[in-house]
């Protein structure tokens, strides 16, 4: 009598999501500003378990439409753009709804999703004030 596999493949799930995320700073034209977006991009991935890729609003490639067209032609079906700015200002509240408009727009399908800016945080007072705190580090 056969046994049965005690590994049996498992049964075809359908297609399954792909999501992209990418963390979306000011740009700069200091190189420096990118190497150290690029790195924050990898200890999130680290620290995060997901793969976080950089795109930059202005001055620094990749350009968010240039990150979400890599990310769409690379498989992703969806896009989180994660806004790395402190503060509501024009860019938080115009240029990156905007972005996510024309991303929207150009890959039709791909469900592009437009975070909270991590300034929004109340997480961030947490981490400002532990900076504050007597005898905390001075970095």
């Amino acid at each position: 009598m056969p046994t049965a596999d005690p590994n049996p493949p498992s049964a075809p799930s359908g297609p399954t999501e792909s999501e992209a995320v990418l963390l979306v700073a000011h740009g700069s034209r200091n190189p420096a500003a990118a190497m150290d977006h690029e790195e924050l991009c990898r200890r999130v991935t680290e620290a995060a378990g997901v793969a976080v890729r950089p795109a930059y609003l202005e001055l620094s490639d990749p350009s968010v439409p240039d990150a979400v067209a890599t990310a769409v032609g690379d498989g992703a079906t969806r896009v989180r753009l994660v806004p790395l700015f402190l503060h509501t200002g024009n860019h938080v509240q115009r240029d990156l709804p905007a972005l996510a408009d024309a991303a929207r727009a150009a890959h039709p399908g791909v469900d592009v999703v437009l975070d909270e800016h991590v300034g929004a945080d109340p997480g961030l007072v947490t981490l400002v004030a532990a900076r504050l705190t007597p005898g905390a580090p001075a970095t």
